[in-house]
């Protein structure tokens, strides 16, 4: 029996139209996957949506991921749950799976970097193998966990190279993955291996801390008075002024950092107080006007400035001070910027309590650094 053209042209586009449905479908129900929120609000119309995508076949994978770009956390969660399901279901039953396709979304990185993550995991369940031809593209990914495996993948390679002897290239890759990583643990493992192998690591540098800073204090802080109490450095900046401060006249003097992690210690330079309030200025030269993250810590109360605006204040004593405890999105203007930093230490006695110092460190988004252009000339 033969096909006449116009049945091929009916079949082909019935087919079409059924494709656009069901795209349609997805589509449909991914915007009430995205409109549900807190407290239950659009939970009833989520809940039928989600049962919807669970049940897509798996070539709506990368439609159905594609739903989490620029969704909320909650709705991210909804579709993520719901495309797991749709891979185990795969998983159980057989079939066919878009490895490419999703492949293909992995390395595109305009997408949210959990839907990629996912995307890539999925991909390895089906294809263990991929992740040979994926993670090598991911060294300067912006999606941190991404990147986190490409530096495994250098930090492995070289660490077989250095115990064949091959010092050169370890060192070198090494290097490489030093340069791409930005998670704190693999940065202090990468630059404890360079030390092993005789090299040096400016470690504050590659993390962006700000080290060389101008101190002045102590002011006075009796009573937790000095965190509001505006005294002269917040007015005015003069490097060769002189102010009453707690008992004594005070004056600004240089400081620099020596340790890895840039912390600014008043101690060092006024010896050990309490009840007392001190200031720290440098100046960050930009080569551009550009958005950038100032990252802090501070096991003191501390308020910091950008150019004499304040940026924020934290009237907490003692609560801890990891790594990048306050970040804050700032806009430096091109040239020079001035920050200036204020740290209170309180009444408490306790040897644990005995600290009054921070570090500052500027970077991009994702905890790269960025220089200011007199880094390397001071």
């Amino acid at each position: 029996m033969r096909t006449s053209i116009s049945t091929v042209i009916l079949i082909a586009g019935l087919a079409s139209t059924a494709a656009q449905a069901a795209d349609s479908d997805v589509a449909t129900r991914l915007a009430d996957l995205r409109a549900v929120g807190p407290e239950a609000a659009g939970h009833r119309e989520a809940a039928a949506a989600w049962q919807g995508i669970a049940a897509e076949s798996p070539a709506a994978l990368p439609a159905i991921l594609a739903g989490m770009d620029g969704a909320g956390p909650l709705a991210a969660n909804w579709i993520a749950t719901a495309a797991q399901a749709v891979v185990e279901r795969r998983l159980q039953k057989g079939g066919s799976f878009p490895s490419a396709e999703l492949e293909r979304f992995v390395l595109e990185r305009n997408h949210s970097s959990r839907a990629r993550r996912l995307a890539y995991e999925f991909v390895l369940r089906v294809d263990p193998k991929a992740e040979q031809r994926l993670v090598p593209q991911m060294l300067d990914d912006p999606s941190l966990e991404l990147r986190r495996d490409a530096v495994d993948r250098i930090i492995g390679e070289a660490a077989a190279a250095a115990e064949s002897g091959k010092s050169e290239p370890a060192v070198a890759l090494y290097r490489q993955a030093l340069q791409a990583a930005r998670d704190l643990d693999q940065v202090q493992l990468l630059a404890q291996r360079l030390r092993k192998l005789g090299q040096s690591v400016d470690l504050a540098r590659q993390l962006g801390y700000l080290v060389r800073w101008k101190l002045i204090g102590p002011f006075d802080n009796t009573e937790r008075k000095g965190f509001d109490a505006v005294y002269p450095p917040e007015r005015e900046i003069r490097a060769d002024a002189a102010y009453p401060g707690k008992q004594v006249e005070v004056r600004w003097v240089e400081f620099a950092a020596e340790d890895d992690f840039g912390k600014i210690d008043f101690f060092k330079p006024f010896g050990q107080h309490r009840e007392v309030a001190g200031y720290a200025v440098t100046e960050f030269i930009a080569d551009r006007r550009r958005e950038v993250e100032f990252r802090m810590s501070s096991f003191n109360a501390t308020k910091l400035w950008l150019n004499g605006k304040l940026v924020d204040q934290y009237p907490v004593y003692h609560s801890g001070s990891q790594p990048d405890q306050y970040v804050n999105r700032v806009l430096l203007e091109p040239g020079r910027n001035v920050i200036l930093v204020k740290v209170c230490q309180n009444e408490q006695t306790q040897d644990w309590a005995q600290r009054w110092d921070f570090q500052l460190r500027v970077c991009d988004e994702i905890g790269g650094a960025v220089l200011s252009a007199d880094r390397d000339v001071k």
